[in-house]
Parts: structure tokens; sequence; C-alpha cells
């Protein structure tokens, strides 16, 4: 399957070209000008509330040659990497922290900006869901005219009573302008592997080997039939964080629930082509990494909720399965 099953990508609806260059608040022109409404502070880092976790400079194997894998999505060959020491939040980030950033700062996001995103159909009434267009080839994904994070399923919905679900319908640049506002940054693509596995090293998930649905759920990943037939009493959605047990390290959600940015530039030749000391992809290419997979990720399809599973979107796609989380350097 491609990567667009799990999330598709903003230039399938609209054809809007993006500059890989391009950054929140980088001082570029253009489209890049009009989104930028803020500019990082040069006060002191103001991490929020949400706890990061201090993790140690450490060696582990990283990637996988399982049989399992997308040969497209270039998780392996497995290899020894060294890291140094960082932060990375326990969850997510929330809605809660999300709407603060904003309220500091009145950023716009990309898909406020650009007037739509992509939302699951099952998350959507069935008049919203009938008046709203599938994009070419996905007929489980609508494009919502005002869905943003504020109004995640489209106009008349709310975040209001979900404070702690991580927030939605963030593109890369729009995580990127958050951990700027908060003093810290995206993990690298390395290190969000290392905090996922929680010390459980060459395990599929951040639990072990056992099935994520073999007795009680472990994680908030697609159950019942893709994409039309939910399992009875499961609604597709995002969870709050700590619906699950933490990892090995203390994280959340590292597997399912929602997809989570990466800093580096995605290419499937990642693991040949970067070192294997503190490796980041600086590349060109349109694309980022993202790690973890959603709600939507299901065996039969798409069994990107391993830990070494990777995938990626362009700078400025948001959808109701796509969030983030913060990483700092070392204190």
């Amino acid at each position: 399957m491609s990567k667009s099953c799990c999330t598709p990508q903003r230039s399938a609806i609209d054809g809007h070209s993006e500059d890989p260059g391009e950054q929140a608040g980088a001082g570029a022109s253009g489209d890049a000008a009009a989104r930028a409404t803020f500019a990082p502070s040069a006060a002191p880092p103001r991490l929020p509330s949400e706890p990061l976790i201090d993790l140690a400079a450490a060696r582990f194997i990283m990637g996988s040659d399982a049989p399992d894998g997308f040969a497209a999505d270039g998780e392996g060959p497995p290899r020894r990497v060294q890291l140094g020491a960082f932060r990375i939040a326990a969850a997510p980030v929330s809605n809660r922290a999300f709407a603060e950033f904003v309220r500091s700062t009145r950023y716009v996001t990309d898909a406020e900006r650009l007037g739509s995103s992509f939302v699951f159909h099952l998350q959507l009434a069935e008049a919203a869901r009938n008046a709203s267009p599938a994009p070419p080839g996905l007929p489980w994904w609508r494009v919502v005219e005002g869905a943003c994070w504020q109004r995640p399923e489209g106009p008349g919905s709310q975040i209001h009573g979900r404070p702690d679900h991580p927030v939605v319908h963030v593109s890369w640049n729009d995580a990127t302008a958050y951990c700027d506002w908060a003093g810290g940054r995206l993990p690298s693509e390395a290190e969000w592997e290392y905090a996922a596995r929680g010390g459980l090293e060459g395990r599929r998930y951040a639990w072990g080997d056992e099935a994520p649905l073999a007795g009680p759920p472990r994680c908030n990943i697609w159950r019942g039939r893709f994409p039309d037939e939910p399992a009875p009493g499961w609604q597709p959605g995002p969870v709050p964080a700590g619906a699950f047990a933490a990892n090995g390290f203390g994280l959340h959600d590292v597997c399912g629930n929602v997809w989570e940015w990466c800093a580096d530039v995605f290419s499937p030749g990642y693991h040949r082509e970067t070192s294997n000391v503190d490796p980041l992809d600086r590349g060109t290419g349109p694309h980022r990494t993202m790690r973890g997979g959603s709600f939507l990720c299901h065996e039969s399809y798409c069994n990107r909720y391993r830990v070494a599973a990777r995938s990626s979107n362009t700078l400025q796609s948001a959808a109701s399965n796509i969030g983030f989380r913060l990483a700092a350097n070392a204190a």
C-alpha cells in the first residue's frame, strides 16, 4: 500500500507547490510569509507543563529488515546508532498546549490558512460526509472545508471536552512553529525510535512482540474491517494521552493514535545515507518523516504502528490523524 492510505497529501487536492526548505517563522516570502504570524521569542525556553523525559546518551539497534515492512519505506537495514542525551515528551502535544501557543502568538495553521483539511469519512456525520469530496483514489478520506485543529471534524465541531487529546490537523510547518515557540524542537527520527522502543531492542512494538489487539488492546489502532466496518463499541478517532500503558521509558501513544512528525527529510535510503552517530537527514526532498502510525492503521493494509515503521508527508499536509511530540536538547 502507498503512504497515502495512511495520510493524504495536500498536493493531492489543490496542487499547491511547497518549498522543501520552508519553515514557519523562517522569513521566507510568499506563502511562507503569510503563514509566519509570529517570531520565535528570544526569551528563555518556556517548555510546556507536559512532562519531558530525560534520556541519557545511548547506543541501540535502529531499523528492521522484517518481511512485513514496506520496501519503499526504507525501514532498514538495521544498524547500531549512537545518540547523545536528549529530552522528549511523554505524550503528543495536546489540544490544551496548542491552544496556549495560539493564544500567545495568534498563529494561523496551514489548514486554517488554506481553508480545509482531510478528515476520515467515519468521523463525519452522514450529511457532512456526503457533502465533502474524497481526494482521488482515497475514498475513505474527505476534504472538509473549515476543518482544522479547533474544529477537527469541520464546522460545528470543537475541541471543548477534549483538552488532553492530541492536537491534530497540524502540518510539519505548524509543528515546527510550536516547537520554536516552546523552546524545543521536533525529535529526529532516530531519537523518536529510540524513545519509542523504551529499552526493548529489536522488538516490533513498544511493549514487545505480542499483537496489539491480542487480549486487552495495547494501543489505539483500527478495530474491525477497514475502512467501513469498525468493531462494535470502537469509534475511529484519537484518544487522550494515558488511555494505554506507557512504554519502558514512560512514553504514551508511540504506537497508533496519531502520526507524529519528525525533523528529518524523508528518504527511502535513510539507513544507508545518514551517519550512525546522531543521524538526521538534512536533505532537500519535499517530504518530512512521520512515525508511529495512527488510529487508522490495521494489519490488513497498513501495519506502520510498528516502532521501526516509517511514513512521510509534505510540509503543509494536515489530517485528522496527524499530530506531533515535543523534544528538546538535554538540560
